[in-house]
């Protein structure tokens, strides 16, 4: 069965009917706002470097986790898994929620998160995420933003306790998709780019939301696979397609091919790519797929799999990092390496 994957992949593409974006637009009042979390908890953390979780997992014996021994953090910021009916027009998902607890670390921590435990200790907090259906409805109900606000709140908080009791002056690097991509870029601005922190950063990995080449003031897109101090972004879809509304070919955005790590080379077959990881985190399927950079989007062909002949997606959002698995794995490490050996 595909289950996992792909009930994961169908709950993040979802579209709020109309009916259930119009009833988002009435204001989340403080009485069902959830309380905001404590992160000198170790249960408000949905990966930590001293607690076994899912961020642990290795596809392959060859591999290992090696964040006891990690000269480098990763502060990983997961996408949305608050996907569910909004009740009570609670639009911010609620940090003690056990089943969504559960739910985030089975899909992002365990299938994106883990990717980067050979490069750093990881360090992933449960945030009061906005709920899916608020990017829907975002243009029709521009209040709705109160509750992105909330969200990259918890972020930065999070950031900043990460700073103050768990770095001690190590770098690190920034990796998130999605909705935690947007909180990055805004983690990035107000508190990275153009101080002292800068110069601590490995690099961001920040696939799942367009981001614009000049996104920040002083750190760039990497134009090379060891460059250190950037930013690496992609959206990936299959060949041939032009997704509705969120295709921007003359606003700028920036793509990274996560095979060749370079915005500049267009593309490159499957020969080259070293794996991914799909419905099984155990087992890494290499030579996946072939990748092309189209204007503002990762074009990539469909990938062949068991059952693949039912899936019928053409947008693999879901997928930017799992595609990928073993190719980001490895570029995290190689920069990581660079960094250590220059700085």
């Amino acid at each position: 069965m595909i289950r996992i994957f792909f009930l994961y992949l169908l709950s993040a593409l979802l579209l709020c009917s109309a009916e259930s974006c119009a009833s988002l637009s009435k204001s989340q009042s403080s009485s069902n706002t959830p309380a905001p979390p404590d992160y000198s908890l170790i249960k408000n953390w949905a990966a930590l470097p001293t607690v076994a979780d899912s961020a642990d997992v290795v596809p392959i014996a060859s591999w290992h986790d090696e964040q006891s021994t990690a000269q480098a953090d990763v502060f990983f910021i997961h996408p949305t898994t608050y996907t569910g009916k909004v009740k009570n027009h609670q639009l911010n998902a609620d940090v003690a929620d056990k089943k969504l607890n559960l739910a985030t670390d089975k899909s992002t921590i365990r299938y994106q998160a883990s990717i980067f435990n050979g490069a750093g200790k990881i360090y992933a907090p449960r945030y009061r995420q906005a709920n899916l259906k608020v990017f829907y409805a975002l243009d029709k109900a521009p209040e709705l933003k109160s509750a992105l606000d909330l969200a990259y709140a918890d972020v930065k908080t999070a950031f900043q306790y990460y700073m103050d009791h768990y770095n001690q002056g190590r770098p690190f690097i920034i990796a998130s998709h999605s909705q935690g991509s947007l909180h990055a870029s805004r983690l990035i601005n107000e508190l990275i780019d153009g101080t002292p922190l800068q110069d601590k950063l490995i690099v961001a990995y920040m696939p799942g939301w367009p981001l614009k080449n000049d996104e920040f003031i002083s750190v760039k897109p990497c134009k090379y696979p060891d460059d250190t101090g950037c930013f690496c972004t992609w959206r990936t879809f299959r060949e041939g397609y032009i997704p509705p509304k969120i295709h921007y070919p003359d606003q700028n955005i920036a793509v990274t091919n996560p095979v060749t790590w370079s915005c500049d080379q267009p593309g490159c077959s499957q020969d080259v790519q070293l794996g991914g990881v799909l419905r099984n985190v155990h087992v890494l399927m290499p030579k996946l797929v072939h990748t092309e950079i189209h204007e503002d989007l990762l074009w990539v062909n469909k990938p062949v799999f068991p059952g693949s002949f039912l899936f019928t997606r053409k947008n693999y959002h879901i997928a930017d990092y799992n595609l990928f698995y073993a190719d980001v794995r490895k570029n995290a490490q190689d920069r990581v390496r660079v960094y250590l050996s220059t700085h």
